[in-house]
């Protein structure tokens, strides 16, 4: 069994813990600064064993060399197409990350779109997708494109239903906001918006989400039902083609009238 732990960074960042097989390993993902890493692994008596990255972007690396000087030797997967010097281990769609110390397999996937070569990964149930889909919202293009972070979205979302979603910030309240500004009728989605402020009253993470969840409520995995296609093209200001044009749509909404 795969136990997860989130290790809060900067303002809303999360660095995922995983733990397993014989208790005293441990990998991280995404670990942009190494000090909240460092500090966790020694109150829990833990020995780092593996870095997973998913993109470039310094947030989700800065903290890797400091981790490499505290556990030299460990292996470091990112993705292939990304300029990370920090990487030993480049993997890309089809790959598996093998973490015998943790008992845990992952796959690859190349979901880029937020940055140009961004990879995520699945297996155990979960899935750590880094910056490319949210709760209830998806992460901005960046080096990507709008037509290949649609792409990567419609392929998380023929993963199982009940795939816990790990994302890597804790952005889901204004997420929630703007969804409801795309479906302000949705009763799941109010509900939604409810249960996770409770929880962040009470001070706990929004994170992981059920996949299942982020297809009722999410409106960038949305974009083939007839109240988000009527949304988009409401802003639009025209009749939009495709599941492409609709996100693109519903995309710059947010960029430009919500963030």
């Amino acid at each position: 069994m795969i136990d997860v732990f989130p290790i809060p960074a900067f303002d809303d960042n999360y660095i995922w813990c995983l733990t397993g097989g014989d208790g005293g390993s441990a990998g991280v993902v995404d670990p942009g600064d190494a000090d909240p890493v460092l500090e966790y692994l020694s109150e829990n008596g833990l020995v780092l064993s593996a870095i997973l990255v998913t993109h470039k972007h310094g947030d989700h690396v800065g903290g890797v060399r400091e981790l490499l000087e505290a556990f030299p030797g460990i292996p470091v997967f990112g993705p292939r197409n990304e300029p990370i010097s920090s990487l030993t281990e480049r993997v890309g769609a089809g790959d598996k990350v093998e973490l015998p110390e943790i008992g845990a397999q992952f796959e690859v996937m190349d979901v880029p779109g937020h940055t140009e070569g961004h990879v995520a990964y699945f297996g155990h149930g979960m899935l750590f997708c880094g910056d490319t889909l949210f709760a209830a919202g998806c992460g901005r293009v960046f080096s990507g494109t709008h037509e290949r972070l649609h792409h990567s979205l419609m392929a998380i979302a023929s993963l199982p239903g009940d795939t816990l979603v790990y994302c890597a910030h804790e952005y889901t309240l204004a997420n929630l906001g703007f969804a409801k500004w795309v479906e302000p009728d949705s009763e799941v989605l109010a509900e939604r918006i409810h249960n996770d402020s409770e929880r962040r009253k009470a001070g706990k993470p929004t994170v992981p989400s059920l996949l299942s969840l982020e297809k009722e409520t999410n409106p960038f995995l949305r974009t083939a039902e007839a109240h988000v296609i009527a949304a988009a093209e409401k802003y639009a200001g025209r009749s939009l083609s495709g599941g492409t044009e609709v996100f693109t749509a519903v995309r710059t909404w947010k960029d430009r009238e919500y963030d």
